[in-house]
């Protein structure tokens, strides 16, 4: 599996040979093993890929993300054909019981109001509220306290004023982060062969994936944290590659350190296994390093 993150942010021409990805700049010519990748996010619209190399890319299971104007990721890649898919396995997730997906929202939502908690915790914010509402789930969330916490959770992690709705650089960033790490779920959700677009609480015709905008909830407030104690004035490179290199951070899940890609694929397949097989599930996701400040991607 890849560790290699590699952003395109400038004119280039990205090509494949022997193994490797070539990118083309004005300053010269980098070659980058496909072995070594992750995921590649294309930044400037002034980047030229082969069909050749996002065929390979694809065969070797490394997500690519493009940006549009405003250098935001505005699609990604999914491959229609990995090699695990079966019509058992779709049939099977058509038909996922009505139970479990209850259970596992009710504890990917649990978890994600501890992990709200626990950021609030680290800036010296009052969580009483917040544990309040918690102590309120009930199993599916039928009274919508994910809601409830989220609206709390980022008046008190930012502002009173502060409003998801509106155009704020802090949004921007928000959003950026999060885009991460559903193209992250997404790749996972399909490399264990399974569809993106039937979720278990999400379900919009407009999303095509509502499996990893579910799944992807207890690691939100990851980019959360790391965005709370920075102040600035737009959406800069150096802020979008370090949303990126978040992806190699540090985090306990279930008492294990993982590094978050490794830990998201792990838990992708505990809640898949789950549901299809009904094997018991625990979900702690945990951050407890502090997450870095400078961006070590590949950025070309």
């Amino acid at each position: 599996m890849g560790w290699r993150n590699v952003i395109i942010s400038q004119h280039a021409k990205l090509s494949y040979s022997a193994n490797n990805m070539i990118v083309q700049t004005f300053e010269g010519i980098n070659q980058i093993p496909i072995s070594d990748m992750y995921i590649l996010i294309i930044e400037s619209n002034q980047a030229v890929i082969t069909t050749e190399l996002i065929s390979q890319l694809n065969f070797h299971d490394v997500k690519i993300v493009f940006s549009d104007d405003n250098h935001n990721p505005c699609c990604e890649t999914v491959n229609y054909y990995p090699n695990n898919r079966s019509l058992d396995k779709l049939e099977k997730q058509y038909n996922w019981s009505s139970n479990r997906v209850n259970i596992l929202w009710t504890k990917i939502i649990n978890n994600k109001i501890i992990n709200q908690i626990n950021v609030l915790k680290f800036y010296n914010h009052n969580t009483e509220t917040l544990e309040n509402e918690l102590s309120k789930l009930e199993l599916g969330d039928v009274s919508n306290r994910e809601a409830v916490v989220a609206r709390k959770y980022f008046m008190l992690l930012f502002d009173k004023k502060f409003s998801r709705r509106d155009f704020s650089p802090m949004n921007a960033a928000l959003n950026y982060g999060y885009s991460i790490l559903l193209s992250t779920f997404n790749r996972s959700i399909v490399l264990n062969g399974y569809l993106t677009e039937i979720g278990i609480h999400h379900h919009s015709d407009e999303n095509n994936f509502n499996l990893g905008s579910d799944f992807m909830e207890p690691f939100r407030p990851i980019v959360d944290y790391w965005l709370a104690n920075k102040k600035f004035n737009q959406l800069t490179p150096d802020i979008k590659f370090s949303l990126v290199e978040l992806l190699n951070v540090e985090i306990k899940y279930n008492g294990k350190n993982m590094v978050l890609n490794n830990a998201i694929d792990k838990y992708t397949d505990d809640c898949l296994n789950y549901l299809t097989t009904g094997k018991s599930i625990k979900i702690e996701v945990e951050l407890i390093n502090e997450v870095p400040n400078n961006a070590l991607n590949s950025n070309v």
